[in-house]
């Protein structure tokens, strides 16, 4: 099969969305499929004209295309003009668009189907716009080396410094305890929101935290795996979350994870019983959780323990390809 895969040029940092698309289009490959990824130029999710013909001459007729969502729920007339000339197109809606429901609504129509990386992101399109005709494809996990932990233990949050990633709140939480030995670090991009990430150092300053918690900036590769191997606890506290893959590549690391109910981070926790989801309404409850988990010492070992465990049950990303190809493969001969 050759599969169009056309991302985002607008979203350069390190996102879950981009992850998941480059490890989609690789494993893709292994199984088979010929993947042209192409990287469509624009001011998305809402382009100007000339973006949007840009994005209409990518829909090459007579082929399979996957799209990310985020450009293609803002070019629904596009995505309809190409499907009526016989592209099979497939939104990949990582989560539902903030705003341009209406738009949103009318792509997700005339697409051939959709992909979505989690069950809370499907239910999240179908409260916004009804049933839809959806693939669930959650995210696969690469096999990571069991992280040694720190003294004194050492606290991460792999996210971009985003206001939706709330890392001041975490800030704020860690200086009430600072009573306590622990270091921590914030491991995103700060280019992605200047003026956040500027706040964000504000608050470690304002708290007297710099030789406590370190920003980072964005990490890959040995950097990043240096970072997991000292790790004892992570932190994925997102307003919103479609998934949360920085919680799966913790449980990869024998890590266990604090995450906020109510987001797709709960989804990618399950039921491993490695941490805990947190209701945040409290603003103190984030404090306390990390002051009762840093204390007792029969707590760390019991979420250690099922993070441990839950690293051998791991799905990987072949296995969200093979979910992906079986659909589009499904549809190819429809008319």
């Amino acid at each position: 099969m050759h599969i169009r895969f056309l991302v985002p040029g607008n979203v350069r940092h390190g996102s879950g969305g981009n992850k998941y698309n480059a490890k989609l289009a690789e494993h893709l490959t292994t199984l088979g499929a010929t993947v042209d990824t192409l990287t469509v130029d624009g001011d998305w999710p809402v382009g100007s004209p000339a973006d949007r013909q840009r994005f209409a001459d990518m829909l090459d007729g007579g082929t399979t295309v996957i799209a990310d969502g985020l450009v293609a729920s803002g070019a629904p007339e596009e995505i309809a003009g190409a499907v009526s000339a016989g592209t099979k197109v497939w939104i990949l809606s990582h989560m539902a668009l903030a705003g341009h429901s209406d738009l949103e609504a009318k792509a997700l129509a005339a697409a051939t189907g959709i992909i979505c990386p989690s069950s809370h992101a499907a239910a999240e399109l179908e409260a916004k716009h009804g049933t839809q005709n959806i693939v669930i494809a959650k995210p696969g996990t690469d096999n990571a080396d069991a992280s040694a932990g720190s003294e004194p233990k050492h606290i991460v949050a792999v996210a971009a410094l985003l206001p939706n990633k709330c890392q001041t709140l975490l800030v704020q939480a860690l200086s009430r305890v600072q009573d306590l030995a622990w270091t921590a670090a914030l491991i995103g991009s700060q280019d992605a929101d200047p003026g956040y990430a500027a706040r964000v150092r504000a608050a470690v300053e304002h708290y007297g935290l710099e030789s406590r918690i370190s920003i980072t900036g964005e990490l890959t590769g040995d950097a990043l795996e240096e970072q997991w191997h000292t790790a004892d606890l992570s932190v994925l506290i997102s307003r919103s979350e479609s998934f949360g893959m920085s919680v799966t590549e913790s449980l990869a690391h024998g890590v266990p994870v604090l995450v906020r109910r109510g987001t797709g981070a709960v989804e990618a926790l399950g039921d491993t019983r490695a941490g805990t989801a947190l209701d945040l309404s409290d603003p103190g409850k984030l404090a306390s959780t990390l002051r009762s988990w840093l204390t007792d010492h029969a707590q760390q070992q019991t979420w250690r323990n099922a993070a441990m465990t839950a690293r051998g049950h791991l799905k990987g990303w072949g296995s969200t390809a093979a979910i992906v190809l079986k659909a589009l493969d499904a549809h190819r001969g429809d008319t």
